[in-house]
């Protein structure tokens, strides 16, 4: 195979070099040619270029291959037999999507191979172990990438995700760009449907972690089954040398079956390799956290500024790998104190009295493990606001309001992302779900009106949560997104009162 260096510097390699993990049938045409791209967008095809036919969910590459072969293709990868002219190369493989993240990771040097990889999957804690992770590593001096449902960060650049775990070609060019920028390392989110796609295939997970499994994503643009989508979560501990596992979870056993890595655990079990004890919730004016005393592989006490039994589990989960990185006690300890993820039980400080955070729980399974998180501090007054997404299921929505008519003391009713439904028929199947509980509530349609109302009415020890948008800066109407971030709308609150004299 070419060496890593010689990629860098080549504008094309020949399709034999591309193919060398893999096994394939050549059809047609010559083994030798150089590609000068490869691509599974017909619309970025050009001379030159591999392209590679993917079954997607809304159209099938296999039905472009002449389309792409008159724009000057010269290699396709298939599943099945494809009609192009004869001087086009064809080859079939079993599973395309497996062939292109092999195909993918050659193509941009094996760039895997130069950086420390960690994966991280679950149903819960993806988004807030990674960004605890990047934060210990940077503060002990390492540079690192991360890829996630948020964002992808290489250095001071943030492209916004369409993805929790993008197609593996754009993993791939991503693992490139952070090698050349000087990453050590990356860690990154894997979805269940990533894992299941092959997005994360063509390279090993130095670290695997796999957070906990709850029913989740089943159905029938998912997975058939909670068996299937554990199975599909399960893939990443035969994907990495080092797997690190909840051992408090109570599928832990189904989670590692057939693994393949070495194992570690940790939790709050006696079994587990690094535990959390002792733990004690924490309340400061305006602020929630949470500390514990850490024992096993490592032994010392951690305070976190985030509140919830889950955030040990995922400065727990982050320990874990950071250990194998040699960082120090106080590194860790300083580094947790300051890790802050956008839209994750974020605290925005409004007023020293009462509480106000956002969250990104938009279904009733979040909203309720949230809910009942901070009811455990005892607030005078738990305020959930939050609405529900157009074009899903009125089902949710029946749930959620239901969970916050159970669970929060008021429950203010807002819009969300309405896409093409009337925001107040969302909000009055809200109301269904509330009126099966004795939950008091009030609805106020236009969010920023909503936000304005909770902030006004906080009383003193109340926690008032702003649900459903968490790190999202926008809102959907009618095809539409439109600029709307929580935390400018808060700013623009409370620069209105200021100039008003209210407050």
């Amino acid at each position: 195979m070419e060496s890593e260096d010689k990629r860098e510097e080549q504008t094309s390699v020949r399709l034999r070099t591309l193919l060398a993990d893999l096994d394939y049938q050549c059809c047609q045409g010559d083994l030798d040619v150089e590609i000068t791209s490869v691509v599974n967008d017909s619309r970025k095809a050009g001379q030159g270029s591999l392209f590679l036919c993917i079954h997607g969910a809304v159209s099938d590459g296999h039905d472009y291959a002449a389309q792409v072969a008159e724009k000057g293709a010269c290699a396709l990868v298939t599943e099945r037999p494809v009609q192009v002219p004869d001087h086009v190369t064809v080859i079939q493989v079993k599973d395309s999507r497996y062939a292109m993240a092999c195909i993918s990771a050659c193509w941009f040097g094996h760039p895997a191979r130069r950086l420390k990889t960690i994966g991280i999957t679950g149903t819960k804690g993806k988004t807030t172990a990674t960004y605890m992770i990047k934060s210990i590593l940077e503060n002990a001096g390492y540079r690192v990438g991360l890829i996630g449902t948020i964002e992808t960060i290489i250095g001071d650049r943030r492209i916004p995700a369409s993805h929790t775990t993008p197609e593996s070609i754009e993993v791939q060019q991503s693992f490139r760009e952070m090698v050349d920028f000087g990453c050590d390392c990356v860690v990154m989110e894997v979805s269940s449907q990533g894992l299941m796609l092959h997005r994360t295939a063509g390279f090993e997970f130095d670290y695997g972690i796999f957070t906990n499994i709850e029913p989740d994503h089943i159905g029938p643009n998912e997975h058939t089954s909670f068996e299937h989508y554990l199975s599909c979560k399960a893939m990443l501990l035969r994907q990495c040398r080092t797997g690190i596992v909840n051992r408090d979870d109570v599928h832990f056993e189904q989670m590692i079956q057939g693994h393949t890595c070495e194992l570690e655990t940790y939790g709050f079990s006696q079994e587990a390799d690094l535990r959390a004890v002792e733990p004690q919730l924490i309340k400061k004016r305006g602020q929630l956290g949470i500390a514990y005393q850490l024992q096993g592989l490592m032994d010392f006490p951690v305070e976190i500024d985030i509140p919830g039994t889950f955030s040990i589990y995922n400065s727990l989960t982050a320990i874990a790998v950071c250990r194998h990185f040699q960082v120090s006690q106080d590194n860790i300890v300083r580094a947790l104190r300051c890790a802050k993820v956008k839209g994750r039980v974020e605290m925005v400080p409004v007023s020293d009295s009462f509480t106000l955070m956002i969250d990104y729980a938009h279904n009733a399974m979040a909203l309720k493990s949230l809910l009942l998180t901070l009811k455990e501090y005892h607030p005078h007054r738990l305020v959930c606001l939050f609405g529900c997404g157009g074009n899903r299921s009125r089902s949710r929505r029946f749930e959620m309001g239901e969970v916050s008519g159970e669970l929060a003391d008021l429950t203010i009713i807002t819009s969300d992302n309405p896409r093409d439904e009337d925001p107040q028929s969302i909000i009055d199947d809200i109301k269904t779900g509330i009126g099966r509980t004795d939950g008091e509530y009030v609805e106020i349609i236009e969010r920023k009106e909503a936000i304005a109302y909770a902030i006004h009415h906080g009383q003193p020890g109340d926690i008032v949560i702003l649900a459903g948008k968490g790190h999202e800066d926008y809102q959907e109407i009618q095809g539409k997104k439109y600029p709307m971030d929580e935390r400018e709308l808060i700013r623009e609150i409370l620069e209105e009162d200021r100039k008003r004299g209210a407050f």
